[in-house]
Formats: structure tokens, sequence, C-alpha cells
């Protein structure tokens, strides 16, 4: 995920809206989202290189999301994969606290990358680029990109204004969602972030929806959690010229608030 944003614990009758834009090499291989054959309580797309997610779900209300944390033009490499800390949650049962605080113990195992997990009362985010601890997310509006929680790079500060605007006029729906993630606008020269990429590649990767033959946008993924339980969750696929490829849709029962 190169950008997200989500609403949690505002709405009256989805307690987590969330919309997020996962950019990736074309070349990486990965597999659409679906319920995994090695842990069939988990939905996610998967990275088929590693083995891991970059976003995913249960059916009892565990989710779970890591980006990479943006520093210089060669991405720093760990020796053991980010999709992992992401796919460990889902499959398991420790409580979110508990399991960050876990990761922290030996984040330096891994390159530069922000974690939220969560189960359906309680999110917590943790970042090995962060000199907090593990902390519990607070109700309201948040954004990620490949920074920290909240840093207000003109996607994430624009993509928050746009899920605030939307939930004030309507219960959202999942197209509405994917709709905020289209936006394929660079950002002005004035607002690029300096994260020792150069000011081209910055404006490159400056959309909400990035288009490039090589890096871009592969999906976009929407949340919607109910109160009660259930939830939406749809991924919506693209080649590497931004072309649809498919919708996928899934609705899960939950197992009540």
């Amino acid at each position: 995920m190169c950008v997200a944003v989500f609403a949690w614990k505002i709405h009256p009758d989805f307690p987590l809206v969330f919309a997020g834009n996962r950019d990736e090499l074309h070349v990486r291989p990965s597999s659409a989202a679906g319920f995994w054959e090695d842990a069939p309580q988990v939905l996610a797309g998967r990275d088929l290189t590693a083995g891991g997610t970059w976003l995913g779900v249960t059916a009892n209300g565990r989710f779970a999301l890591v980006t990479n944390y943006r520093e210089g033009p060669v991405p720093e490499k760990g020796p053991r994969s980010r999709g992992e800390l992401t796919a460990d949650f889902l499959r398991g049962a420790t409580p979110p606290r508990d399991y960050l605080e876990q990761v922290q113990r030996h984040a330096h195992d891994y390159a530069p990358f922000s974690l939220i997990v969560g189960e359906a009362e309680a999110l917590w985010y943790f970042s090995n680029r962060d000199a907090r601890a593990p902390f519990a997310i607070t109700p309201g509006i948040h954004g990620l990109s490949n920074h920290l929680l909240d840093t207000p790079w003109p996607k994430v500060s624009l993509s928050m204004r746009r899920l605030e605007a939307l939930l004030k006029r309507a219960t959202p729906t999942a197209e509405e969602l994917l709709e905020l993630l289209a936006d394929r606008t660079p950002a002005s020269a004035n607002e690029l972030p300096d994260t020792g990429i150069g000011a081209e590649r910055e404006r490159q990767i400056s959309p909400v929806f990035v288009v490039n033959a090589e890096y871009g946008t592969r999906c976009s993924n929407v949340i919607l959690r109910a109160r009660n339980g259930e939830l939406h969750f749809a991924e919506r696929r693209f080649d590497a010229a931004g072309r649809r490829l498919e919708t996928r849709d899934f609705q899960l029962a939950g197992d009540g608030a």
C-alpha cells in the first residue's frame, strides 16, 4: 500500500471505513484477493515472491496493513519480508498491542515499515522508523503513505479531506471509496515531500493513483466494517497502463459486534 485513508470509530454504522491503493513493481507477481488455502480465515491478496500480504482481514474482525517507509533512491532490504508482519497477525490470535510489542523486539530484521493491526474494538500502529512505542490509534480520520501515520503528504491530505466529505454527506459505498482512490493528478512542485529520490520521481509517484510502466498502482482496496460485524471487502485490479482488469467483492457475515 502506498496511500491509505480510513475513518475509525466515527461513523454511526461503520466503525471502520478504509480505502487504499497498493503501488508496486508490475513485474512482482501477486495473486488477487481471496481466501488463503493455508489459512482459510484470511481474506487478502498475496505476494507470490515472499508469501505475505500488504493488506488483509478476517471474518472475526482482524485487520492488518503494512506500507514501506521511503528514505532514499535505493530501498533498504531486510532479511525478512515485511509482508509476513501482516500475514502472521491475520493467521494468529495475539491481541494487537501484544503483537506489535513482539514485532518491536525484532523490528531491525525488516526494511523500513509502518504497520497497522487491529480487531473489532482496537487499532494499533508501529513503525521501525518511529521513536514511539506501539500506540493505539484514536477515533478519527487517518492517513498513511510511505512515511509515518498521518504525515501530511499531498495524496494523504487530499484523500483524508475527500473521505471526510464523503462521510458527511452520505453512507459510504464501496464504489464511492474506489472512486476516491482513482485520482491521477500529480501534486504541485511546492507540495512535494523530499525523501531523497529527486523532484521528478517525487512528482511521478505523487498522485493518489500512480500510472507508470514499471511501478504503479496495482490494486485498490476498500473495507466497510459494520457495527454488527458484517464486512464488505472489495478489490479492483489494474494493469501497467492503469486499465481496470477486474473487481472482486466479498461479503463476510462476521461474528457480531
